[in-house]
């Protein structure tokens, strides 16, 4: 049986005695219903993993003492910004789980033209935790011990204008080539994902100004987040680790 993964916020060493933060220990004792003498295995983002031992277990409470410390070598050596313009429904959730299943290093939620999701204020924020909180389950699921970043949501413009060395992509039918004939002189990129309804032409153009590269996924038309899910994919197995 495999052992269960557990996001844990702190440092971590090896001896340590530590009890578990509230939501893993209820995940723990009360989900998992585990109890004392089996393993779990923690992490904490720091591109480790720390197995551990439970000493104690309710269903609110759980003492735990870490036994060893491991590298995670799952990471992709590309590393891989998106910037996802925010979808509608439980579609963002579903982008951002499976993008960082797929290796994704950090998400920046975006608005656009055509974005058609209205967010702000409290609402937005907590929206952002409870993307956060989507990426660690996935980190949980997939195996990975550092856990990207969802970052303040921002206009697709100020998106665009940020300062980067990394190659910047724009998904557009009418592209001349796709990513199987890109050359990459650098271990990062960041992917542009547009709207449902796709990026305005005063949209697309002010990509141009920021040096995007135009790129074509293939001939049939994809919706938000299978083009993500797509691209990501793409990209991992012509420069990542898939494969």
């Amino acid at each position: 049986m495999r052992v269960p993964r557990i996001y844990q916020v702190g440092e971590l060493t090896p001896s340590q005695v530590m009890m578990l933060d509230s939501e893993a220990a209820g995940h723990v004792g009360r989900v998992l219903r585990m109890g004392p003498g089996e393993q779990l295995e923690l992490f904490n983002g720091d591109g480790h993993n720390y197995l551990a031992e439970i000493l104690s277990a309710s269903k609110k409470n759980v003492e735990v003492k870490v036994l060893t410390q491991t590298t995670n070598d799952s990471e992709s050596p590309l590393n891989l910004h998106l910037g996802q313009v925010i979808s509608r429904g439980d579609r963002m959730d579903f982008t951002i789980q499976k993008s960082v299943e797929l290796g994704v290093n950090s998400i920046t939620p975006l608005f656009s033209e055509r974005c058609g999701v209205k967010l702000s204020g409290e609402r937005l924020d907590k929206k952002i935790q409870q993307w956060q909180k989507i990426v660690i389950s996935a980190c949980e699921q997939s195996g990975r011990s550092q856990v990207p970043e969802i970052r303040q949501a921002m206009t697709l413009e100020a998106w665009c204008a940020e300062q980067s060395d990394a190659l910047k992509l724009n998904l557009h039918p009418r592209a001349s080539h796709g990513i199987g004939g890109l050359e990459l002189d650098t271990t990062r990129v960041r992917l542009l994902i547009g709207p449902e309804g796709g990026l305005s032409d005063t949209e697309i153009n002010m990509t141009e100004q920021y040096h995007f590269t135009d790129v074509l996924l293939g001939p049939r038309v994809l919706r938000t987040e299978t083009a993500a899910l797509t691209a990501i994919s793409a990209l991992q197995l012509r420069f990542g680790d898939l494969g």
